[in-house]
């Protein structure tokens, strides 16, 4: 690894997927610099993951969905990263791929690396006729449930202090399904924009929405939240029950570990308190 440069590309202020607070950098590093990414029929891929992380989920729904072999690196979350690791992703995060030789990080960058790497019915090109206004829906769907749904969740379930905040959150979490995303799923068929198939906007939302019903399960959220969802968000809720079903979803999911995890993080949470 002492051979390896870098190149940093900074993305702008609001990215293709997420607004300022889920704002990333692309970080792409060179292990070969004689490696060249097309010269190879059948891609090499290296992926480091944690199997309970929702971002490294992505990574995972991405490569079940495209049927590319990889091959797997488990970081331990909650131990000091590795100096070997963090030669490869100095901020010690997942999901990582070493791609051909390149490696590629922050889990957004990495999905939409490999689905336009590997042309799919996961997400058209900018080329195609369709293409970039799919691509632009795509964005604005993960970007409304990011900052509209998706914060008010992780307040409810790692932050909140009383059972108060833990139904403000949830209802604000509702609030913004009700309005931001419940008329974007009117044509799920069952998946976004009228598909078939698992699309990336699934890709980059379904790992926080499976946890979301898990987490209702388990106590971490109100239980009635499901049957809430059923009633005030029909659309949503039938995307949700697809996504919870989907193989490419379900591929590493594992409940109870997910479940534990949440504990542990809220529990860090509450200490801090």
């Amino acid at each position: 690894m002492a051979g390896l440069f870098s190149t940093r590309i900074t993305s702008p202020a609001r990215n293709l997927f997420f607004s300022n607070t889920f704002t990333k950098q692309i970080t792409t590093r060179r292990i070969n610099t004689a490696v060249n990414m097309g010269s190879q029929p059948q891609a090499d891929i290296t992926l480091y993951t944690n199997h309970a992380c929702p971002f490294a989920h992505r990574a995972h729904i991405t490569l079940a969905e495209l049927g590319l072999p990889v091959k797997e690196e488990i970081i331990d979350l909650n131990t000091p990263r590795s100096p070997e690791y963090l030669q490869i992703n100095p901020r010690g995060l997942v999901p990582t791929i070493i791609y051909n030789g390149e490696i590629i990080t922050e889990s957004a960058i990495v999905a939409q690396f490999l689905a336009d790497a590997h042309p799919s019915h996961l997400l058209p090109a900018s080329t195609d006729k369709n293409g970039p206004l799919t691509r632009a829906r795509v964005a604005f769907f993960a970007d409304a449930y990011s900052n509209k749904v998706q914060a008010h969740i992780g307040k409810a379930i790692y932050r909140a202090q009383t059972e108060e905040e833990v139904n403000q959150a949830v209802d604000d979490a509702v609030a913004g399904i009700v309005k931001e995303v419940e008329p974007l799923l009117k044509n799920a068929a069952p998946f976004f924009n009228g598909s078939d198939k698992l699309t990336f906007a699934e890709v980059l939302i379904a790992p926080f929405v499976i946890r979301l019903l898990s987490s209702a399960k388990h106590g971490l959220l109100p239980t009635n939240l499901p049957s809430r969802l059923e009633k005030e968000t029909p659309n949503f809720y039938k995307w949700a029950q697809a996504i919870s079903k989907n193989p490419s979803v379900l591929k590493i999911y594992d409940e109870d570990r997910v479940v534990e995890a949440s504990k542990r993080v809220r529990a860090k949470f509450a200490s801090k308190a």
